[in-house]
């Protein structure tokens, strides 16, 4: 809104804006410098402001305030002050604007928004021109419509009377001299081009209506497309929403399978507090939220925008918006980053034991079950043969350890059990997997494992794993049941099992001999490690 100044004329008070002021204010020093050593200069000048002061009474202003329309108005109505003394000529009236000139879109003269409408009120110059440049470029080399739409976005619209006096510049009373009413007030309704300014020709005319013509079509095209773009936004929105909603709040559905991830991603939030603190699980939850439907929300409003096609103040609030966004993930981010620091240093232990008689057949069989165990979620991993297992009522996590068999250097038999957890510091994983329970035992040439290792109750995951290395001669027999064959499952190949068995034991082979090449099924198939 433009500055306004209160100022005294003959008594009377008025509010003028302040380009207006500027104006009137050099058309009166005019006039003193007019008057100044001419007998009587002081009453004429009084006579002058009271005849000024009743025009702008008659006038009113635009709410109140006198604008400059109102000030070039009465200096028509009154004339130049070098007139004054030439009572045989009708004083011309002196065109009082300002000098700055800049570049608007020209709703008064628009095909599609005004664009070449305002760069022909800018230069002074039939908007025709740009108009068929426009046509030109965009069939001859394409960047005619992104430069339009470019300006279109960057240009503000003339739609105020000040921004209309700084896209005419000094030209501005010509333009709109037949949008003044009789008693010298501005009637906004009546479109500057309907007059020539321009001095368009008929030619000019013709294209300017082809123009429009065309701009209607590519306006109602434009307008389905947005319709069409808006309809878009606003469901894909809704839905992500939705689903973020049902999933993070309301942790429904309770299992998402991807066979191009090969993971299952369950109770995202559950398994979280086994993660971080506990304590901070339903801040990071909505701060994710919140960080997740905030620009789905904006996508919605554009969409809703795109749609109804209606025009808002709302760069405040999309600032804001904006910047609280920012803040979130910062939030978020320093949280995280916190609890990442956890996961710092990685630290592995090793621990073998030598086989008293080399087997010639190694029977492997599972000790402590999965079956046999109690837990509400599981998370599988199926690519790393990674399983999770949570049992919320003691707090504690189990996770399937994996198995591997290689060529023994020697004629020896060993076995190696390995363990990995992440700290905040060497000493700190290291501790984590002294506190990791896995059981095996070895009678004669059988070997007993746990199909699972347990983390002690109350404390976080840490990326653990254990592992057990199997070292046998070459030409060893390895005879497995099923539930030992699923802690081999992530080492063999895909092609022994079928697709759709996802422990891959029901259809794999439960013996397998030891080769220079690895393991090979009793069948005689080649085997392809992973």
């Amino acid at each position: 809104m433009d500055k306004t100044i209160n100022i005294n004329i003959s008594g009377i008070l008025f509010q003028i804006d302040e380009e207006a002021y500027g104006i009137l204010r050099g058309y009166l020093q005019s006039i003193n410098n007019r008057f100044r050593n001419v007998p009587g200069g002081v009453e004429t000048v009084g006579d002058i402001e009271s005849r000024i002061a009743e025009i702008f009474e008659s006038q009113k202003g635009t709410a109140g305030t006198i604008s400059v329309s109102n000030v070039e108005a009465m200096v028509a109505i009154i004339g130049k002050p070098e007139d004054f003394d030439n009572n045989d000529t009708e004083p011309e009236p002196q065109e009082y604007t300002s000098e700055k000139k800049r570049m608007y879109r020209n709703p008064d003269d628009n095909i599609i928004s005004g664009v070449c409408g305002g760069i022909g009120a800018y230069l002074n110059t039939d908007p025709v021109l740009f108009r068929i440049l426009f046509v030109i470029f965009t069939v001859s080399f394409g960047v005619g419509l992104f430069l339009y739409l470019a300006l279109w976005i960057a240009l503000p619209s003339a739609n105020t009377d000040s921004r209309k006096r700084e896209m005419y510049g000094k030209s501005y009373s010509s333009a709109v001299s037949n949008k003044r009413n009789a008693d010298g007030s501005y009637n906004a309704d009546v479109p500057s081009y309907n007059k020539g300014y321009y001095n368009t020709s008929r030619i000019g005319n013709a294209l300017n209506e082809i123009f429009r013509a065309l701009g209607r079509v590519f306006y109602i095209v434009l307008r389905i497309l947005l319709i069409l773009l808006g309809a878009t936004f606003v469901l894909i929105g809704s839905l992500l929403i939705l689903s973020f909603v049902m999933l993070l709040v309301f942790k429904y559905p309770a299992s998402i399978s991807s066979s191009s991830f090969d993971m299952n991603l369950i109770y995202l939030s559950d398994f979280l507090k086994f993660v971080v603190n506990p304590l901070l699980v339903p801040w990071i939850i909505a701060l994710a939220l919140v960080i997740l439907v905030m620009p789905l929300a904006a996508l919605i409003y554009w969409g809703v925008k795109m749609i109804f096609w209606f025009r808002a103040k709302d760069g405040i609030f999309s600032l804001v918006a904006f910047v609280l966004w920012i803040m979130l993930i910062a939030i978020l981010a320093v949280i995280l980053f916190n609890e990442g620091i956890s996961f710092a240093e990685t630290a592995r232990t090793s621990a073998q034991k030598i086989f008293t008689t080399v087997p010639d057949t190694l029977y492997i069989r599972a000790g402590n079950r999965v079956s046999d165990l109690k837990f509400e979620k599981e998370l599988n991993f199926r690519e790393e043969g990674y399983n999770i297992m949570i049992n919320d009522e003691r707090k504690e996590l189990y996770i399937r350890p994996y198995l591997k068999v290689y060529n023994s250097e020697s004629a020896a038999a060993s076995l190696e059990l390995r363990k990995r957890s992440s700290g905040r510091n060497e000493i700190d994983a290291m501790k984590k997997t002294e506190d990791l329970t896995y059981n095996y035992s070895i009678i004669g040439d059988t070997l007993i494992l746990d199909e699972y290792f347990a983390i002690p109750s109350g404390r976080k995951w840490s990326a653990d794993n254990v592992g057990i290395n199997i070292y046998l001669p070459v030409g060893s027999v390895i005879k497995l049941d099923k539930a030992s064959l699923r802690l081999l499952h992530a080492y063999i190949s895909e092609e022994y099992y079928e697709a759709g068995d996802a422990e891959g034991t029901e259809s794999c082979t439960n013996t397998w001999i030891l080769t220079n090449d690895g393991l090979e099924p009793a069948n005689g198939s080649e085997l392809k490690h992973r």
